[in-house]
């Protein structure tokens, strides 16, 4: 995952520190931006805002309002390094929203583990589903919606399991828990195995996954996911199962209801410029294609190409 921070400052000096310290990690990239451009690129939504207080023409704390009442940046957080001292000051700052208040002079090395360790940590507690460590509905939907601002060309993998809950109801749910966490591990490594630094990966909860993909071989990517599944899901039932094909499960009435196997479905939605406002949009597009994919037996996915002229 790329974590991007900003670096507001109105001459470039503490970038450079940043940028020397991190050439080694390619998963933080640095953005050198004034005071004054700050409120401009807003719309890209980044990890962690860093302000170089000593460094910047504007005022501080209107500074910090401007990034606070900016609705996709509400919850980002924002670090400042300064070598004002005084305690009114730090005060004036923390009430303000400002999480982080580090005084200068600060050791170089220092500054590298304190900005991975709290851009790493708040990434595991925001939104961070527990059983698969993936990132949530907050964060997808502000992945989704940074996207869409800076109109850029996408693809949209909703992930869903067929027959689950039949599973969940022979198995238990910690046998569930596994296969949730086994499909989370298979997306995973088939969404990341191009080595793009813009691919994303989702967990909105239960047996429903996401992925943004901005390469355009994601057809095979969804081939390559359902035989990876296809192969390991069957380690997760009893040989009985497996050679039945099947799970008995009785109903509610305790009529024995046979199910088919736990199976994969992918709805694809192709995002291109202009053809989606928002990211409910989106979402009702991904439901229809995903429903298609579901009619089909076993696993499936189905792709929805519709593009604006």
């Amino acid at each position: 995952m790329i974590y991007e921070i900003f670096v507001v400052e109105d001459k470039s000096d503490f970038v450079n520190v940043l940028l020397e310290q991190f050439k080694g990690d390619k998963e933080f990239v640095f953005k050198s931006i004034s005071s004054l451009e700050l409120k401009d690129h807003l719309l890209d939504v980044p990890s962690l805002i860093l302000i170089n207080e000593d460094n910047i023409d504007s005022d501080i704390i209107d500074l910090c309002k401007t990034i606070r009442n900016n609705e996709d940046n509400s919850i980002t957080p924002i670090m400042i390094i300064t070598s004002n001292e005084t305690n009114e000051h730090q005060k004036e700052l923390l009430k303000n929203e400002i999480e982080y208040y580090i005084k200068k002079p600060i050791d170089d090395e220092c500054i590298f583990y304190i900005l991975k360790n709290i851009v790493k940590l708040l990434y595991r507690n925001r939104g961070i589903s527990p059983l698969t460590k993936l990132p949530g509905n907050l964060p997808i939907q502000s992945e989704m919606r940074k996207r869409l601002l800076k109109k850029q060309e996408f693809a949209v993998l909703y992930f869903d399991l067929d027959n689950f809950k039949a599973y969940n109801d022979t198995y238990g749910f910690v046998g569930g828990d596994e296969v949730i966490k086994q499909t989370a591990k298979i997306i995973t490594k088939n969404v990341n195995s191009d080595e793009s630094n813009h691919n994303f990966v989702g967990h909105i909860g239960g047996d429903d996954f996401v992925a943004l993909v901005t390469n355009s071989n994601y057809e095979t990517m969804c081939q390559n996911i359902i035989l990876e599944f296809d192969t390991k899901i069957l380690n997760y039932f009893s040989e009985k199962d497996k050679e039945r094909g099947y799970l008995e499960v009785p109903n509610r009435k305790g009529i024995i209801e046979e199910f088919p196997l736990v199976s994969i479905s992918i709805g694809v939605v192709e995002v291109s410029k202009a053809r989606f406002t928002n990211v409910l949009e989106i979402g009702e597009v991904g439901a229809q294609v995903k429903h298609l994919a579901k009619v089909t037996p076993g696993s499936a996915y189905a792709i929805n190409r519709r593009k604006i002229d």
